[in-house]
């Protein structure tokens, strides 16, 4: 997974990037009417309909980088045609990593001392220097 939201996975005949930037990540949520973090949600408590695994498995594609006309009969052929089961865990590893975006060690900036865990560190509440 990388700090942009992208995850090359094995799925269906190879290996493939997917990817749910901003603009499928609107799409999506235009489509189904409901957020990224309730279609993640259901796509771990397994109550995710066959179209949102479709559309999250074609969108993540078309964000990785293929075209939709490629992305359209390849997920046909290997979600369509194939058990919903056996695309879910993908499905839910495409939208995770949309979600994570951020790996741990990039959130510490070299030479700067990390904010404290216990306030905000905004500067209306970010206590005066001494």
């Amino acid at each position: 997974m990388s700090g942009h939201g992208s995850i090359t996975l094995e799925w269906a005949d190879g290996e493939y990037t997917f990817r749910l930037a901003l603009k499928q990540l609107e799409e999506l949520e235009e489509r189904f009417d409901r957020s990224i973090f309730v279609i993640t949600e259901r796509m771990m408590t397994r109550t995710a309909t066959s179209r949102e695994i479709i559309e999250v498995l074609r969108l993540g594609l078309i964000g990785g980088g293929m075209k939709p006309m490629e992305a359209l009969p390849l997920v046909r052929r290997y979600v369509e045609e194939r058990p919903l089961d056996e695309n879910l865990g993908v499905a839910y590893a495409v939208c995770f990593a949309a979600l994570v975006r951020v790996h741990g060690d990039e959130l510490e900036t070299a030479g700067e001392p990390e904010a404290e865990q216990s306030g905000s560190t905004s500067p209306e509440f970010m206590e005066p220097h001494s």
